[in-house]
């Protein structure tokens, strides 16, 4: 710990600590955030939940059988944050892989060595800077994410560790123990439910490149007077697009909105990132359309408050169909660019039903 330097001036007054929002982010605006839930409905809808997940997640898939639909509109209207942890370990299938590896964790942090020891540590004061839990230098929250990226950059060498990990990691260990952040790592990019993210960050971002060409070629589809004027412009998904893949939208968006996003990201699939970036570009449309290079750049990577309304944004993304065509475009890429690669690693054997 860094000694302070004493000073023999007498000490001033001590400043008040910065206020913070509910998530635990220093307010940039002590005013404005959404906190506007009544606490009765709140009340009322953390109450259905627990009905849902039953004591420790034990009615969990039954009720997932049951009522797929209910549940996936749940999630759609946004996850109690109170359950938001345990709901994300059981819709992502890391619950069941924790309870599969009794032990695992703890001999990849302890015993095990790995190469990307000086990069994890170099980019840890990066990551949500001005969240409360990773503020202190070598505090808790700082130690607990090493700890995770560590982990798994000796779990799959392959991988290794990328610098846009530690978001998923660091938004993980917000709602989460260090060994539930792991094992939720492992399932989203092993691919215990959807379709392994590994791709995001093996050497040369093989799946980014994939995704973003579907989704240049979905919004020429959708928005074709926006993809004409890209194309007029020379702007490319890669200049404004690359982050919302490789840390589900979690790197620069408001958080509020990021987490409602995951929710969905989690029971969904990746599918959710495709349709929140074409309702923001829809959003957006008329006003950048008009936009000449350098104005457009700043407004793909800043986007307008009201843009990034959990409320007003996600519905028009839930309304955007993607599904089929994304399949279709994937099988394009594959056509002319072969199948990405994957790495080794890790078998991840169990699937969950949804």
């Amino acid at each position: 710990m860094e000694k302070k330097r004493i000073d023999d001036s007498e000490p001033g007054p001590v400043p008040p600590p910065a206020p913070l929002d509910r998530f635990g982010f220093v307010k940039q605006e002590p005013n404005n955030s959404p906190d506007g839930l009544a606490k009765g409905r709140e009340d009322r809808r953390i109450r259905k939940w627990r009905k849902m997940i039953g004591v420790g997640g034990n009615d969990w898939k039954h009720y997932v059988k049951r009522k797929p639909h209910v549940v996936k509109r749940r999630i759609r209207k946004g996850i109690p944050d109170c359950l938001r942890g345990l709901v994300w370990q059981l819709i992502s299938g890391s619950r069941d892989l924790l309870l599969m590896n009794p032990g695992v964790y703890e001999q990849l942090v302890i015993y095990e060595t790995s190469a990307s020891e000086l990069d994890i540590i170099r980019d840890i004061s990066r990551t949500f800077p001005s969240h409360v839990f990773f503020q202190q230098r070598h505090g808790p929250g700082q130690r607990s994410l090493y700890n995770v990226l560590k982990a798994y950059s000796v779990f799959d060498r392959d991988v290794g560790y990328v610098q846009g990990m530690g978001f998923l990691a660091a938004l993980l260990l917000l709602y989460m123990s260090e060994e539930d952040a792991f094992w939720l790592l492992v399932a989203l990019l092993k691919g215990a439910v959807h379709a392994p993210m590994e791709g995001l960050y093996l050497v040369g971002l093989p799946l980014v490149q994939q995704y973003l060409f579907q989704f240049d070629h979905l919004m020429r589809e959708h928005l074709p007077k926006m993809g004409e004027h890209f194309t007029q412009e020379m702007i490319n998904p890669s200049m404004y697009a690359s982050q919302w893949f490789i840390t589900v939208f979690s790197y620069s968006f408001p958080f509020h909105l990021a987490l409602r996003i995951w929710d969905v990201f989690l029971y969904e699939g990746v599918k959710i990132v495709f349709k929140v970036g074409l309702a923001l570009l829809k959003y957006c449309h008329d006003d950048m359309i008009k936009l000449p290079f350098e104005k457009l750049i700043h407004a793909l990577r800043n986007f307008p408050e009201d843009a990034m309304d959990p409320d007003t944004l996600l519905p028009m993304a839930y309304s955007i169909k993607v599904s089929k065509r994304l399949e279709e475009l994937k099988q394009d890429y594959e056509n002319k660019n072969g199948k990405p690669v994957q790495s080794a690693g890790f078998n991840v054997k169990q699937k969950q039903s949804q």
